[in-house]
């Protein structure tokens, strides 16, 4: 049995919770989400609850509910405030800009890395190297800085390359003449 699956998910005022067919439809200020689950976990909404539980007592219902939960608590966290994440570009003569629903990147190779930016997800560049990436749904939030991020990882002589605003890096030492 799932620990975080028997905690109800408290809806805040402000955010509407619906629910047809395994759809859940959560609508905030900051947007709406819509989400499919399995019929193995059995979603209610009780006065500004949402309570999770498992459709019956086998294997797989017990594993899925909670995961439902966590996904429904962050659908609700996300239309009430934005979940965000911060890239920073470091590397002589690499930047970033926004080109409409593209984001233009010049990482040191031969042609520019234009990724697309999917919808509901608002990327904004500063200083053309610091990159928010920021929306009310956890997974594509975090989705798009890793798919950013892959391009150039950082590398661990110079340091140079896309790292998430505040990851370590291990630094190593380079060659040395004797």
């Amino acid at each position: 049995m799932s620990r975080i699956g028997k905690v109800p998910v408290v809806v805040p005022s402000g955010v509407e919770v619906s629910i047809s067919n395994n759809v859940i439809t959560v609508k905030g200020p900051k947007g709406s989400l819509d989400k499919e689950f399995s019929s193995l976990a059995v979603v209610e909404v009780v006065d500004s609850q949402v309570i999770i539980k498992p459709a019956n007592a086998s294997r797989s219902a017990n594993a899925v509910y909670g995961t439902t939960r966590s996904i429904i608590a962050n659908m609700v966290q996300g239309v009430t405030t934005p979940f965000s994440k911060n890239l920073l570009i470091e590397g002589v003569g690499f930047r970033a800009t926004v080109k409409g629903s593209i984001i233009d990147l010049e990482l040191g190779y031969s042609h520019p890395v234009e990724h697309p930016i999917p919808d509901g997800v608002n990327v904004v560049v500063s200083d053309n190297v610091k990159i928010l990436v920021e929306g009310p749904d956890k997974q594509k939030v975090g989705q798009l800085a890793a798919e950013i991020k892959k391009y150039y990882p950082v590398e661990p002589y110079k340091g140079k390359g896309v790292r998430i605003l505040g990851q370590y890096v291990r630094r190593k030492e380079g060659k040395k003449s004797a």
